[in-house]
């Protein structure tokens, strides 16, 4: 049984369907990544998973239990965490403000210690700047806090809404590679949404490519990179 699946799910705003019948799958220990050009429904796939878009139909279930009408947070409790578009850091709070934020709903404060002491370790730089405003960071180190403040929830799977969007090329190299590592050391699952076609999918085992709501293509990673017409329309190859 898939940890994530998604089945026939169909999203509107208003009279305008945005997802056409999306069906994938994530398997408990995997990085899937969803690529596609802007408007092609990636953060809206997002959106539905998480509760915020109500689906029209379809389903989504988290480890074989129906989430498609529960509450933002109730999915939150269950072990789903999103890093949104844009970061959406509070830029007012501090570094450790934001990354409490990220642990609200947790009452194991011991295990949030260490958790923390987990994040600073991934992202040496938020450590340094424990205390500063988070609206005072550059573009690269609020990414960082926008993916350890997921990170605080202790969630069983993460989602990752492109996390390289106006990064310079060597900050986006870093937020791959610190993806990769949160997968292999914390064992924690990972959807990632990417226009970066070229490094979401040399990190991902599997990878679904999505045209104008619909799924166009599934594949491996591997697959999808070698495959002509993903090179020709996503890779600029």
């Amino acid at each position: 049984m898939a940890l994530m699946e998604l089945r026939d799910v169909c999203t509107y705003y208003g009279n305008i369907q945005a997802l056409r019948g999306i069906s994938l799958s994530v398997e408990e220990g995997e990085i899937v990544t969803l690529i596609g050009a802007n408007g092609a429904g990636k953060t809206t796939t997002l959106m539905s998973i998480c509760g915020i878009a109500q689906i029209r139909s379809g389903s989504v279930t988290l480890d074989g239990e129906d989430i498609s009408r529960k509450s933002p947070h109730s999915i939150v409790a269950m072990g789903l965490s999103q890093v949104p578009e844009g970061r959406r850091i509070f830029p007012q709070l501090t570094v450790l403000e934001n990354l409490d934020m990220g642990a609200f709903l947790r009452r194991d404060k011991a295990m949030v210690r260490v958790d923390l002491e987990e994040v600073f370790d991934l992202f040496p730089r938020l450590a340094e700047r424990r205390n500063q405003q988070g609206g005072t960071l550059s573009g690269g180190e609020q990414q960082m806090l926008a993916i350890s403040r997921a990170l605080m929830a202790r969630p069983r799977i993460l989602l990752l809404d492109e996390p390289s969007l106006g990064l310079a090329p060597l900050i986006v190299q870093n937020i791959f590679e610190i993806i990769k590592r949160i997968n292999e050391e914390r064992k924690t699952t990972v959807f990632l949404v990417e226009q970066n076609a070229n490094m979401a999918l040399k990190i991902a085992d599997k990878g679904y490519v999505l045209q104008n709501g619909s799924i166009r293509m599934a594949d491996s990673a591997e697959r999808l990179l070698a495959n002509e017409e993903v090179r020709k329309a996503y890779l600029g190859l």
